[in-house]
């Protein structure tokens, strides 16, 4: 093969570069020795501005174009002559695989290669598109490759970055509220509608077609003409609530705007339709101004008397004035007069206090009022219901009243005809409440329906409220549980609520409703009965207020008051656990002492009785350690009764001298007039002397101790705690010891504290005084002055007298009667108590069967109560617990009693003994007997 001068004649920069090249150095060797086949497409790719390379022999030698050259960017002209993937190593996987086919003989065409090329320093993406020929040798096996490619990155990305927005564009749209659609060209063809359009105008095929092929039914109606003349004059066109109608028939309305579209040169080229569809709006105003229209026209007729007043309060928030804003016909007709905008300080300034006070509270707490009062401004007697209107800072009262003089003078001279009138008064009452709901200006939620659960009336505030909480808005003639349809969760629970109104009960319930995921807000609801002009029943209505924020606050503050009760308690523990175990374990030596002597056969008896005497009264003793531990942690169990506080102080009094002693002088100081609490009586009594020993101690038994008992006191703050001006009994007890120094005040009610030597106290009496005034709804206070005395102040809250049975007798003393083989299940999941209590009662005279749990002992009963005459359960156990066993029986089995035993449960303590009769731990066999005993004879005289 001869040389060829001319080779790269007329190759631009590439040629020049190309016939500078010594070749000898590279894969292909002095150009005098390169085949004819890479001489021709050599001539071929130096003539051509499409950029190509050829790729020769078994290492892919490199040589290309001048229009080539610029995708090498950095690696040019250093590429020349060198291996293609020298030049190109980071795409030897995607570009190897196809050399190598068409290596193997077969041509290679792709439109788009992606392709991460690093030829300016960093990594960048590439596309393109190329065509890769097979060169064939003389042999027929293929020598090299031929490619003629064109670089489309910017195209690509281009393409890439339109089709982007385009669907950044449609996603804008489809998330907008209202619905869209975009037309093109002036024969209005669908090129974009989103998920609104199609829920307003249902399912059709859309795209690629005209307005009039998908909307044949909208000939004539208008739109088609609009578009046309929108696209022809480049003006939009908005309108609101414009009729439409579908296929489906019915009329429709839509609020709608058509914007010009317009290109890169500012003609028209299409048009954006967009808006909302506000039938339901419509249809709901138009039922709103009929309801008030019909309501107007009932407020306007109605004999009833009707205004809306206006409060003033002074800087302490009493009422002082009100003026009438607002008032219908009937009111003048009501009360003969015309005071319309002018205060009732101008026109009756003697008027009666109560108007003011009942006017003023039903303003500030929202609490509506009905009464019947005289008015002296008037000389006429009202009934008058009240209720608060728009904003409580408004101070605005809805009255609405009747002048019932007549039944009032009727009443004085016809009560023989009281049971006709009262039916009469019950249908205007009835009559009243109606009219009541209808009033649309309160924030108060009112609503109104039939038994069958169709709405009667309702106000804004109660249909804005039902579509927040259930996305679907009322109006009159709805039916409640249609509109819920979708919703059977919260259709169930209207029912329940709305229900119990509809069968006639007259109830106020606090309760969450909603959809959790838009809100659920608490709501006090109050249901109260419709009534026609007969006096029937035909349905109910509701007040509703929203009480989310103030259950919330009241929740928090709880959370945050047990945080710090807590918190005080646990300062205590170490002192209360260290305590209770030396007590116990002295109380415990003294037992066990006891019974290993009375183990040994030769003691006698009179030994053996001191020593029975001993246990018995270290258990006593245990028992009112136990007790005043429960006390102090305000989980015992209290029996409370109505008493006369002033005669049981007397009756304390005169028994403190056998425990005060000679030395002090006892001195009280008694109202005559009684003063009743509702309280523990023994747990009363025990404090009492609690704190009568605790001023002996401090008087060193020497002294004067005074107790006073002041009635009508109110309750101040103590230790941070809430006072009240709620009326109680103020109990103290002043002593003339050394006083208590100033850093021991915040802590002689503490467990187990005192300032007393070894063995002179427990330091658990004053603790008992505080729980029990705590749990009892009161509080202790103490005063002290150093060297003058002290002064303990016990409140308990007063109570109404309440007749009490006198004589009653307590079967206390004397020896437990004996059963008659009666059948007692006994419920206890302590093993050890289980069976001694089967053998006391064994030895008492009862069959006895033992559960271990609430659950075995409702097995063991069935359904008849297989016999069983008594059930015998302990309080606190596993699973079911003795007062949810209780009522289960009280359920199934009414006739079946059940005695409870329990040395602590909190369930009893904060809610009492549910009915039941109720055994303290630790129990004797003759208190066991006698109650039995008690409970079987009472049901037997049943």
């Amino acid at each position: 093969m001869t040389s060829n001068p001319s080779l790269f004649a007329g190759g631009g920069v590439m040629g020049a570069l190309m016939r500078d090249r010594d070749w000898s150095t590279t894969s292909l060797g002095p150009r005098e020795h390169w085949p004819h086949s890479l001489i021709v497409l050599m001539r071929v790719m130096l003539s051509s501005r499409q950029p190509m390379f050829i790729a020769w022999g078994a290492d892919r030698t490199l040589v290309y174009n001048d229009s080539y050259a610029p995708m090498l960017g950095a690696r040019h002209p250093a590429a020349l002559g060198r291996p293609f993937f020298e030049t190109w190593p980071e795409v030897r996987d995607e570009v190897g695989s196809l050399m190598n086919r068409v290596f193997a003989g077969d041509p290679v065409h792709m439109d788009d290669l992606q392709l991460t090329l690093h030829r300016n320093g960093y990594p960048e993406e590439a596309h393109f598109a190329f065509s890769y020929t097979p060169v064939p040798g003389e042999d027929g096996s293929v020598i090299g490759l031929f490619c003629a490619c064109t670089e489309t990155t910017r195209q690509v990305l281009t393409e890439r970055k339109a089709a982007s927005e385009r669907q950044r564009q449609q996603a804008l749209l489809q998330q907008m509220p209202g619905f869209v659609a975009v037309l093109r060209g002036r024969e209005h063809v669908f090129e974009y509608v989103n998920d609104a359009y199609i829920a307003v105008a249902g399912e059709r095929d859309y795209l690629g077609r005209t307005v009039p092929e998908v909307f044949p039914e909208l000939r004539d109606q208008g739109f088609f003409e609009l578009l046309d003349r929108v696209y022809a004059t480049g003006e939009a066109f908005a309108a609101r609530t414009v009729p439409i109608r579908f296929t489906d028939g019915d009329d429709r309305y839509l609020d709608f705007l058509y914007q010009p579209v317009r290109d890169e040169t500012g003609t028209v080229a299409g048009i954006f339709a967009g808006g909302y569809e506000v039938t339901e709006q419509v249809r709901s105003r138009a039922a709103l101004a009929e309801s008030e229209s019909r309501y107007r026209t009932l407020f306007e007729t109605i004999d009833v008397g009707f205004c809306i007043i206006e409060m003033r309060f002074d800087d302490a928030n009493e009422a002082v004035d009100y003026r009438i804003t607002e008032a219908n016909p009937a009111f003048e007709r009501q009360t003969g007069a015309n005071v319309i905008g002018r205060w009732v300080s101008e026109f009756a300034p003697n008027l009666e206090r109560h108007w003011l006070e009942t006017y003023g509270r039903v303003a500030l707490t929202g609490e509506p009022a009905h009464f019947e009062n005289w008015a002296e401004v008037f000389g006429r007697w009202f009934d008058v219901r009240a209720l608060r209107v728009s904003d409580p800072a408004a101070g605005r009262v809805a009255v609405f009243f009747t002048d019932i003089s007549e039944r009032k003078r009727m009443e004085e001279e016809l009560r023989v005809l009281n049971t006709k009138l009262e039916r009469q008064v019950s249908e205007r009452t009835a009559e009243r409440d109606l009219l009541a709901t209808i009033v649309e200006r309160t924030d108060v939620m009112v609503m109104a329906a039939d038994l069958a659960y169709n709405i009667l009336a309702i106000n804004k505030a109660n249909a804005d409220e039902f579509e927040r909480i259930y996305g679907v808005r009322p109006k009159v003639a709805d039916n409640m549980l249609d509109l819920l349809a979708d919703q059977p969760e919260h259709q169930a629970q209207v029912r329940a609520g709305w229900g119990r109104g509809l069968a006639g009960e007259e109830v106020t319930i606090v309760e969450d409703y909603g959809d959790p995921e838009r809100v659920r807000p608490y709501y006090e609801i109050n249901f109260r009965t419709l009534r026609n002009e007969h006096g029937e029943r035909i349905g109910c209505y509701q007040f509703v207020t929203d009480v989310t924020e103030r259950l919330r606050g009241q929740a928090e503050l709880a959370l945050a008051q047990e945080a710090l009760r807590q918190s005080q308690k646990l300062e205590a523990v170490g002192q209360l656990t260290g305590g209770v175990a030396h007590d116990f374990n002295n109380l415990l030596t003294i037992i066990r002492s006891s019974v290993d002597f009375l183990r040994r056969p030769d003691l006698p008896e009179e030994r053996k009785g001191r020593y029975l005497d001993a246990v018995s009264d270290t258990v006593e003793r245990a028992a009112k350690l136990t007790g005043q531990l429960l006390a102090f942690a305000r989980r015992q169990t209290l029996k409370p009764e109505v008493f006369d506080v002033g005669q049981r102080v007397r009756g304390i009094a005169d028994m403190l001298d056998t425990v005060t002693g000679a030395r002090v002088r006892v001195m009280t100081e008694v109202p005559d007039d009684p003063c009743f609490i509702r309280a523990d009586l023994s747990q009363f009594e025990s404090a009492l002397v609690n704190m009568a020993v605790n001023a002996r101690d401090a008087m060193e038994g020497e002294g004067t101790l005074i107790l006073r008992l002041a009635r009508g006191a109110t309750l101040p703050a103590i230790r941070g705690h809430a006072g009240s001006r709620n009326p109680f009994a103020a109990m103290s007890l002043t002593d003339t010891g050394a006083g208590i120094p100033a850093d021991q005040l915040g802590r002689i009610f503490e467990p187990f504290f005192t300032t007393k030597e070894v063995g002179r106290g427990t330091g658990l009496g004053l603790s008992q005084v505080f729980g029990f005034a705590k749990q009892s709804g009161g509080d202790v206070d103490v005063r002290s002055t150093l060297g003058v005395g002290t002064t303990f102040t016990l409140y308990l809250p007063e109570a109404a007298a309440e007749d009490r049975p006198e004589g009653t007798p307590r079967p206390d003393e004397g020896p437990a009667p004996l059963g008659a083989g009666q059948c007692v299940l006994v419920v206890e999941d302590n093993v050890g108590v289980g069976q001694f209590a089967t053998q006391i009662l064994e030895d008492l005279g009862y069959k006895t069967t033992w559960a271990a749990n609430a659950e075995e002992a409702l097995d063991r009963l069935g359904r008849s109560g297989n016999g069983f005459d008594l059930v015998f359960s302990d309080v606190v156990m596993p699973g079911m617990g003795g007062v949810a066993l209780a009522k289960e029986l009280q359920r199934r089995l009414p006739a079946l009693p059940v005695v409870l035993a329990s040395g602590y449960s909190h369930v009893l303590a904060q809610e009492g003994t549910h009915g039941f009769e109720l055994l303290q731990k630790p129990y004797s066999a003759e208190q066991l007997g006698r109650i039995l005993h008690q409970v079987l004879g009472l049901r037997s005289r049943r």
